[in-house]
């Protein structure tokens, strides 16, 4: 029985062979519908995996707290002038309210008062020269709470965290990201060691992990560069550094005034630097994500409570934003899948409409093969082989195909694409199925072939 199954083998290779470019130009549908599908996968599994990191950076159960720019609260204004008479009055009202801007105050407030809440992380940013021995680079000095380390999942490669006293009396240390440490101290211990942050010493106590970010992600999510980032309590940028809540004659002038605990010095300021909050950032973590929505609807009342009726805060959950842009991208490669699918489809109906034309160019072949013992079953095993061999090399093709363009695709783009062991099988399985189901009528047709009239056929 193994011999008669390799006899009949030999002979459908042998047909596959002796019609190379009929063959080739058969296979031409699936390796192209192999090759769509694996590099449309490829291309949503990427997007999937750069979603998933975006996550990661904007930290889980997160609501972002910011103050709305000049330009903002302008336009705000304007689109509730647009909309009744009512709410013009309302901004009229506005105009003669003042708000302090966001303050560490609305921090604490939203840690004691808002149960669902499970870590606050205020931020201030300033940007600024970092300087050691000579050395040189701009970079952001942001002062923080332990919490927003925890926030973040972001580890120390060694030294140690902040501790209660340099916390509350804003002593001057700071935790640096790997990119600083490798740059001012490339060859020895940066913990203990002194770096200057702007006109203020700061001591080293501690040195992060590094944590792959993108210029992109930075840019769209606007989170910081944590490898590129020197951070220090908070207390010790507001009361060391700028306090953009205490209005001096110095502010007034628009510029600033630093000091160091013992001498104090004014730095003139851009035009731009106008900004009358105190802090740049609220970061707040819920205990379950079911939590985000009734928080968000809290923090927003919240806010407008606490800076007098002003909306001059901006709610915003990144995570929510990231799901939205996830199921986009979904929906956008449910649909290159659909249509990369259909060109297997085309290629099985390719395949059979060359098996049917073979079936009639080779009928007196059936019937001298059914004449000297041939069954019919030998007949359908014979063209179903080679329809399956067409299938089957033109799906192996598509494969190496689909992977040479996925890289590609990577190589030529900023599109991350993975190729995952699921795609290939799942496309190789396609194309086998698609060789067999559409080889099925014309091996069919071909046994049903009388034997006689078969001889007869010219």
């Amino acid at each position: 029985m193994l011999e008669r199954y390799k006899y009949i083998f030999n002979i459908a290779l042998e047909a596959v062979f002796l019609n190379k470019f009929r063959s080739i130009l058969t296979a031409m549908g699936i390796i192209f519908g192999v090759a769509a599908v694996i590099t449309m996968m490829a291309i949503g599994n990427g997007a999937k995996k750069a979603i998933l990191d975006q996550m990661k950076l904007v930290g889980v159960n997160n609501i972002m707290i910011t103050p709305k720019s000049e330009k903002q609260k302008n336009n705000s204004a304007k689109s509730e002038e647009q909309t009744t008479q009512s709410s013009e009055q309302n901004s009229d009202k506005n105009k003669g309210k003042f708000s302090p801007g966001l303050s560490l105050k609305d921090a604490e407030a939203i840690k004691s008062i808002i149960p669902t809440v499970l870590r606050v992380s205020p931020e201030v940013i300033y940007e600024t020269d970092i300087i050691k021995d000579g050395i040189k680079t701009t970079a952001k000095c942001i002062g923080v709470v332990p919490d927003f380390f925890d926030v973040f999942s972001l580890e120390l490669q060694e030294g140690q965290m902040f501790n209660g006293e340099q916390l509350k009396d804003g002593k001057a240390v700071c935790i640096i990201g790997p990119v600083l440490k490798s740059k001012f101290f490339p060859a020895e211990n940066a913990v203990g060691k002194d770096i200057k942050c702007g006109p203020i010493w700061l001591k080293v106590i501690g040195v992060l992990k590094k944590r792959e970010v993108t210029q992109s992600n930075i840019d769209n999510l606007g989170i910081s560069d944590y490898n590129n980032s020197i951070y220090a309590p908070i207390q010790t940028l507001l009361r060391r550094f700028k306090d953009r809540s205490i209005v001096t004659s110095a502010s007034l002038l628009g510029g600033s005034v630093y000091s160091d605990g013992f001498s104090t010095m004014y730095i003139g300021g851009s035009s731009t630097d106008k900004g009358t909050s105190q802090i740049d950032k609220i970061v707040v973590q819920v205990n379950e994500s079911t939590q985000i929505g009734p928080t968000v609807e809290i923090l927003k009342r919240m806010m407008v409570r606490r800076h007098g009726g002003v909306e001059d805060v901006e709610v915003v959950v990144p995570e929510m934003l990231l799901k939205v842009e996830q199921r986009t991208r979904d929906i956008f490669n449910i649909v290159l899948g659909a249509i990369a699918s259909i060109s297997l489809l085309i290629g099985g109906i390719g395949i059979m409409n060359i098996m049917l034309a073979s079936v009639m160019e080779r009928i007196k072949e059936i019937g001298i093969r059914q004449a000297i013992g041939a069954t019919k079953r030998d007949i359908v095993l014979q063209f179903l082989m080679e329809a399956t061999l067409l299938s089957l090399s033109g799906g192996l093709i598509g494969i190496f195909l689909g992977l040479a363009l996925s890289k590609i695709v990577m190589e030529l783009t900023d599109i991350v694409t993975i190729v995952s062991p699921l795609s290939v099988m799942v496309s190789f399985g396609v194309s086998a199925s698609v060789g067999i189901i559409f080889g099925y009528w014309p091996s069919q047709r071909a046994a049903a072939q009388d034997p006689v009239e078969s001889l007869r056929h010219e």
